[in-house]
């Protein structure tokens, strides 16, 4: 039984707005990095675990150079280049399918490429565990995930419900699903967090190729009938894509499923969501400042707690500010509060189209 990786690197990241565009989105920055980009770390992690031939990246057409360019090495039959976005699931069943007529019994590891975790060692023993499960007998149907433990009441991320423990692996513990809760409100996030069996779903898996698309053919029936009648023929692929239901995996599969379980991911982790995210990841001077700024020189005077991103060695200075992020890039300019930085998603539906 072999094991692959799945890197899902087909989001826009219009958060990250200037700096992120539809030509090169946030997970071919970098972000968190001198110069390695999100996609490239998120590689980088599972490399000891998973070589590179049995690595997939599914990401838009348009940005299936910038994968090749980020990952050189990796095939280019390993690229699935989808004609348009449709969400999570049909990223994920095709990739099933495809690797599963490559490889029956592949496990597979379904990973964001725009995650941040810096504690890898611990992060590589949590998947070699979920790996194992999910080869065992015990786990040959499982759709397992990983669960977050919350560090406050967060309301931009998902929760999963834990239940029973039902086995565990390499030490991890395992746990049946009780439910998915969307994005809670402030008030429902505490009563979350005060319950103690809630954590904050990370949108990583692990599973079996052939377990995704038995659970994807009883859960989206259409979907992976539809997938699977343009398997192998390109024309045909990107004529049914945009006719697939447009919805995560969690949701049309997962939630429907009595094969789903969660693994508690005690490793450090940040989907770096927004600037804000960006700045707390970054290392900042004893006034709280932090800057990525290209080369170029930024200028703090009086001014606390700030994030500059700036882009062609341009200078931005900040006299008696506090609390904002300055993004600068060679045609477009973002200052907003560190606080709303989760909002210029709505801010980038007001733009015109040469700015997106």
């Amino acid at each position: 039984m072999s094991r692959w990786t799945v890197l899902m690197a087909g989001g826009s990241g219009t958060r990250f707005w200037p700096a992120s565009r539809s030509a090169l989105p946030k997970q071919f920055l970098a972000v968190t990095h001198p110069t390695r980009s999100l996609l490239g770390l998120t590689y980088d992690r599972m490399a000891p675990l998973v070589p590179i031939e049995r690595t997939v990246v599914v990401t838009h057409t348009d940005q299936a150079a910038l994968s090749a360019a980020d990952l050189p090495g990796l095939p280019a039959d390993n690229i699935l280049a989808e004609p348009c976005a449709r969400n999570t699931a049909a990223c994920c069943i095709w990739a099933a399918l495809e690797i599963g007529g490559r490889d029956p019994d592949a496990v597979l590891a379904v990973l964001p490429a725009d995650h941040l975790i810096p504690t890898e060692d611990l992060y590589r023993e949590v998947i070699e565990a979920a790996f194992a499960h999910c080869e065992s007998n015990d786990g040959a149907g499982a759709l397992m995930t990983f669960g977050i433990a919350p560090t406050g009441p967060a309301t931009g991320y998902g929760y999963i419900r834990r239940a029973e423990q039902v086995s565990e692996s390499g030490g991890h513990p395992i746990h049946r699903v009780e439910a998915f809760l969307e994005k809670p409100d402030l008030e429902r996030a505490a009563e979350l967090l005060d319950a103690g069996d809630c954590d904050w779903n990370s949108g990583m898996f692990v599973w079996r190729a052939d377990a995704l698309v038995r659970e994807a053919e009883t859960h989206l029936p259409d979907l992976t009938a539809a997938l699977r009648a343009a398997f192998g023929d390109r024309a045909a692929l990107e004529a049914a894509y945009g006719g697939l239901e447009k919805v995560p995996v969690d949701i049309g599969v997962m939630e429907r499923s009595d094969n789903v379980v969660v693994m508690p991911a005690p490793f450090t982790w940040s989907d770096v969501g927004s600037w804000a995210a960006a700045a707390e990841l970054s290392e900042a001077d004893p006034d709280g400042n932090a800057t990525r700024d290209g080369g170029g020189r930024t200028v703090f005077d009086g001014a606390r707690d700030n994030f500059v991103w700036s882009e062609g060695g341009h200078t931005v200075a900040l006299l008696d500010v506090e609390g904002l992020v300055v993004v600068h890039t060679p045609d477009a300019t973002l200052v907003c509060p560190r606080e709303r930085a989760e909002e210029v998603k709505r801010l980038v539906g007001r733009l015109p189209d040469d700015l997106l």
